[in-house]
């Protein structure tokens, strides 16, 4: 069955924290979503790849995907090419959904960066009929990239304050990425990592919190597109649900 929604990470746990809640919500919704890891995280300093396919898993259930899978790219060597552009051009047309969600172009992690451009021309390349994956061509509505560490202006942002704590337990999963209550401060120096530093959660709670405020509820994550939105109804778009509230 298609997918309404289909989010690529270069590493389980990219999705979660950057459009985590959305894709919770819109399950919730009763659209079928999913997450594709390009990688197996196995150069990451923390866990190993056996432990985040499980923490994948367990993350999957907390957000209620339909589909969720990893793709063998090598970790660290995501790479624009042709090879991996039919990786992921057969996941969306095998899954073929409407909304595709990447990550932002900018980013500190060259993996995060490379991802974005593969999967923006994946799907695009998946419409076009002579590449042949033995699936049919598909072509997905629109592709949207999330925030991650640099700032953009939101295109739009969705309030996601109902479904924050699934979002929070579905980033909890990846219990290795973190550090434990127990665990002692790391020092700063190559084996030290952003997500491993203490208060890590803390930032991603503040950031949800940030985007929320600008539209007038507690906790939202923030997308941009890259093409001009079309609304051909201005007064129904801007509903009154739309309006500013003061708390």
């Amino acid at each position: 069955m298609s997918l309404d929604a289909l989010a690529f990470g270069a590493h389980a746990d990219d999705v979660e924290m950057v459009c985590g809640g959305t894709l919770i919500k819109l399950a919730a919704m009763g659209y079928r979503t999913g997450v594709v890891a390009l990688t197996r995280g196995e150069t990451g300093t923390r866990g190993s790849a056996e432990i985040r396919a499980r923490e994948f898993d367990a993350a999957a259930e907390v957000m209620g995907l339909a589909v969720h899978k990893m793709l063998d790219i090598p970790d660290g060597r995501i790479e624009v090419t042709w090879e991996n552009k039919l990786k992921v051009i057969a996941e969306i047309r095998a899954h073929r959904p409407r909304l595709v969600f990447a990550p932002y172009w900018t980013d500190r992690h060259p993996d995060h960066e490379n991802a974005s451009q593969l999967v923006r021309a994946a799907a695009y390349l998946a419409g076009l009929q002579k590449i042949e994956t033995g699936r049919e061509a598909f072509r997905p509505v629109k592709v949207i990239f999330c925030q991650g560490r640099f700032e953009f202006a939101p295109s739009f942002v969705v309030d996601i304050s109902e479904v924050h704590d699934r979002k929070l337990a579905a980033i909890r999963a990846y219990a290795s990425q973190f550090h434990g209550p127990d665990e002692p401060v790391p020092e700063p120096g190559p084996g030290e990592t952003l997500i491993g530093r203490p208060g890590f959660l803390g930032r991603i709670e503040a950031r949800d919190r940030r985007f929320g405020a600008q539209i007038g509820v507690e906790f939202g994550e923030p997308f941009l597109v890259r093409e001009a939105l079309r609304v051909d109804d201005p007064a129904a778009f801007f509903g009154p649900e739309y309006r500013w509230t003061i708390p």
